[in-house]
C-alpha cells in the first residue's frame, strides 16, 4: 500500500466555547480520491484550514512524506504542494487566465519584464492536461468565463503549482450535469498523474463515482472510516445517526390529494412542445430528465419568465397567461431558484429583509394601507419562526446562514402570499444531508397545507424519495409519467429514450 502523502494525527482545535475538532486523524495517499463528508458544522472546514495553514491546531501533528510540517500561512502550504479549491473562487475576474495561473510568479524576460508569450505557452501546457482545457483561451479575462470553466482554471492553477494534494470543497454545487461529468473526468486524470484528492461533498452519487475511501466527521470527531465506498445508507447513518429511509416524509394518501391547482394542455414555446401535465393540491410532483431536457424551461414558462406561446394553462380552475414573473407571483406561484445565492437572495441584506422581498405581500413603508410596518415585521418574523430558521437574529445578513436556512428563508417569503403552486428547482443543492431531510419534510408540510409542489431535481434518489408522482422530460416533451417509487433505471430509460431488451 502506498505511503500517505499527507497524515494528520490527533488534530484538536478549540474556539471560544466550542471544540471544533477532537483528536481527528486523517490521511490521503498519492493517486487516490478520499471523500471527506459530514454535516455542516461537523469540522470539515476547520480540518482543511488547519491543513492549509489558515488555522493552527491546539494539539496534534501534520506530516508530509512522513516528516512533520508546520504551516504559518496558506502560502507556505501551497509552496509545499497543498492547494485548496473553495466554493468561492480566488480568481481575479479582470485578469486573464494566464495572469491568474501565474499571479505573483510571472516568468520574466529581458530587463525583468513579464514574458507574456512564455506565460501563455506555460498556461497552454497546463490546460492541455485536461479533457476540455484546450478550449480555454489563456488570454481571456476570467470574469467572462462560465462557472464550470472558472473552476477548471482554479484546478489548473493548483496543477501549475505542482500540487501534490488538491482539496475540492463542494466542487459541483453550481454545475449542471454535463459540467459535472467534465469535472469527474478531470479528477480521474489528476488521479492518474498521482495527485491526491480530498473531495468534500454532500452528494452520495459523487462519492460512489469518484471516491476510493471515505472519512465521516460528526461533531468534530471521526465517526466512521470506509476503505471502500459503502452503500449510501451507511454513510448517511454515520453522518447523522439515522437511516436514510427516515429522510423522506411518507407519500401523500389519496385523501390528502385534492383537485388540480395547475393544468397545462398543449403548452409550447421555443424550448417546449406539447406539454400536458397537472399538479394537484396536496401533491409533490417530481420533474426528472437529463440536462437540457426542458425541466428548467418548463419552470420558467410556468413562472412567466419564458412564457408559453401555445396551449392553455389553468391555475386553481381559472385560465391564466403569464407574460412576466410578477404576473405569476400575483396569481399565486412561487419559485425557488436553483442558484439561491445569485437568483434568490440579496446576500448583503438581513434575513428579515430577504423574507419581505415578495411583491405586494407586504405594504411599503410609505403606504397608507391600514397594515403598519410593525404588523408586517411581526408577520414575517412569525413565518421565519415557522420555518425554524437557525439564526442569531433575523437582523443578521442572510449570507451568514447555512444553505438549508437560506432555502427556508426563501420559502418563508413565498408563504407570505399564500401560494397555490410552489416550484422548487434543485431544492437541496449545496446543503448537508440533515438539512436535506428538513427540506423534504417542509415540502410535504406545504403540500399538506393545500399547495401544489413541483420539484425539479437532478438527484434521482431525491426525486424518487420525495415525489408522489414523477414526470420525465426528454427533448422538451414529457416522455413518461410514474406513480410514487419507480427505479432509477425506469426513469433513465424514459429520459434517454432507450428501451430495455430482454436477455
Amino acid at each position: 500500500m502506498t505511503a500517505p502523502v499527507i497524515e494528520m494525527q490527533g488534530i484538536t482545535k478549540t474556539f471560544p466555547g466550542v471544540r471544533a475538532l477532537s483528536e481527528v486523524s486523517f490521511d490521503v495517499r498519492p493517486g487516490e480520491v478520499q471523500a471527506l463528508v459530514g454535516e455542516n458544522g461537523a469540522g470539515k472546514s476547520t480540518l482543511i484550514k488547519i491543513l492549509s495553514g489558515v488555522y493552527h491546531a491546539d494539539a496534534g501533528e501534520v506530516r508530509m512524506g512522513g516528516e512533520p510540517v508546520h504551516f504559518a500561512h496558506p502560502v507556505e502550504s501551497l509552496r509545499a504542494g497543498i492547494a485548496v479549491i473553495y466554493q468561492e473562487f480566488s480568481l481575479l475576474p479582470e485578469r486573464s487566465v494566464a495572469q491568474n495561473l501565474f499571479l505573483g510568479r510571472e516568468p520574466r524576460g529581458r530587463f525583468g519584464l513579464i514574458d507574456e508569450r512564455r506565460m501563455h505557452d506555460e498556461t497552454r501546457k497546463v490546460l492541455d492536461l485536461f479533457a476540455t482545457g484546450g478550449r480555454i483561451d489563456p488570454g481571456r479575462a476570467v470574469g467572462t468565463l462560465d462557472v464550470a470553466t472558472q473552476q477548471m482554471v482554479e484546478i489548473a492553477k493548483a496543477v501549475s503549482h505542482d500540487a501534490r494534494v488538491i482539496v475540492m470543497d463542494e466542487p459541483t454545487a453550481a454545475l449542471n450535469d454535463a459540467e459535472c461529468e467534465e469535472l469527474f473526468t478531470t479528477v480521474d486524470r489528476l488521479r492518474e498523474r498521482g495527485v491526491a484528492i480530498i473531495y468534500i461533498t454532500h452528494r452520495m452519487r459523487e462519492i460512489a463515482r469518484l471516491a476510493d475511501r471515505v472519512t465521516v466527521l460528526k461533531d468534530g470527531e471521526v465517526a466512521a472510516r470506509f476503505d471502500a465506498v459503502p452503500e449510501p445508507g451507511e454513510i448517511v447513518h454515520a453522518m447523522v445517526g439515522r437511516d436514510i429511509a427516515d429522510f423522506y416524509a411518507p407519500p401523500a394518501t389519496e385523501a390528502e390529494i385534492g383537485d388540480p391547482v395547475l393544468t397545462v394542455t398543449g403548452g409550447g414555446n421555443a424550448h417546449l412542445h406539447g406539454i400536458d401535465m397537472s399538479v394537484r393540491a396536496g401533491e409533490i410532483v417530481g420533474l426528472a430528465g437529463i440536462q437540457g431536457a426542458g425541466r428548467v424551461a418548463l419552470a420558467m414558462a410556468l413562472f412567466g419568465q419564458e412564457p408559453f406561446e401555445t396551449g392553455e394553462v389553468t391555475l386553481a380552475g381559472e385560465r391564466v397567461s403569464f407574460r412576466t414573473p410578477r404576473e405569476a407571483i400575483e396569481a399565486g406561484i412561487g419559485l425557488l431558484p436553483g442558484d439561491r445565492k445569485s437568483e434568490g437572495l440579496v446576500l448583503m441584506q438581513s434575513v428579515r429583509d430577504n423574507g419581505m422581498l415578495t411583491p405586494r405581500a407586504f405594504a411599503p413603508l410609505w403606504s397608507s394601507h391600514k397594515r403598519t410596518a410593525q404588523a408586517d415585521l411581526a408577520r414575517i418574523d412569525e413565518l421565519l419562526d415557522r420555518m425554524e430558521i437557525r439564526a442569531a437574529s433575523y437582523d443578521q445578513d442572510i449570507r451568514a446562514l447555512s444553505g438549508g436556512n437560506q432555502q427556508k428563508a426563501i420559502v418563508a417569503r413565498w408563504l407570505s402570499m399564500r401560494p397555490k403552486l410552489l416550484i422548487f428547482i434543485e431544492p437541496t443543492r449545496g446543503i448537508d444531508v440533515n438539512a436535506k431531510a428538513g427540506i423534504y419534510h417542509l415540502m410535504r408540510d406545504l403540500a399538506r397545507g393545500g399547495a401544489g409542489i413541483l420539484m425539479i431535481s437532478s438527484d434521482l434518489p431525491e426525486v424518487i424519495g420525495a415525489a408522489d408522482r414523477i414526470l420525465v422530460m426528454q427533448e422538451g416533451r414529457i416522455a413518461a409519467e410514474f406513480p410514487h417509487g419507480p427505479t432509477e433505471r425506469d426513469i433513465m430509460h424514459a429520459a434517454t429514450g432507450e428501451t430495455e431488451v430482454a436477455a
